[in-house]
């Protein structure tokens, strides 16, 4: 099932027609499904980042490769109040497509009679892909 809404942007003369959200992988899972949703709504992304857990949040970090990008002295312990934040911030720009759209890959678990619950947020879809497979 393919999902989606359509955001259209002026821009100039020309209209631009972009997919806010879409379903990337469905598949079951126990009582429930788990899906990938590619979204550009980073408000969207960063309630779903919010909902994750320590060892998500460590997962996503893992992820971004944090040391290959910043001298491990500016990289906040995971154990600080300043971890999550940071880590939020290095995914949002990691998302950026061209100038100021960026896409998430958001992965949530679905079970029967509960709501979904966002399990991992990423930049990219190998990542999300990856961390379905480990499920």
């Amino acid at each position: 099932m393919d999902c989606f809404i359509n955001l259209v942007e002026e821009v100039g003369k020309r209209r631009l027609i972009m997919r806010v959200q879409e379903t990337f992988l469905e598949r079951p899972s126990g009582k429930g499904r788990i899906l990938v949703i590619k979204t550009y709504d980073e408000n969207l992304a960063r309630e779903a980042f919010e909902d994750l857990d320590e060892s998500a949040v460590a997962q996503v970090a893992a992820a971004l490769r944090l040391e290959e990008q910043f001298e491990a002295q500016d990289i906040p312990s995971p154990a600080s109040a300043d971890f999550h934040g940071f880590v939020w911030e290095t995914l949002a720009d990691e998302a950026r497509e061209e100038g100021q759209i960026k896409s998430f890959f958001v992965v949530y678990r679905e079970l029967e009679g509960s709501p979904s619950k966002s399990l991992y947020v990423s930049p990219d879809w190998p990542s999300a892909e990856a961390f379905t497979q480990r499920l």
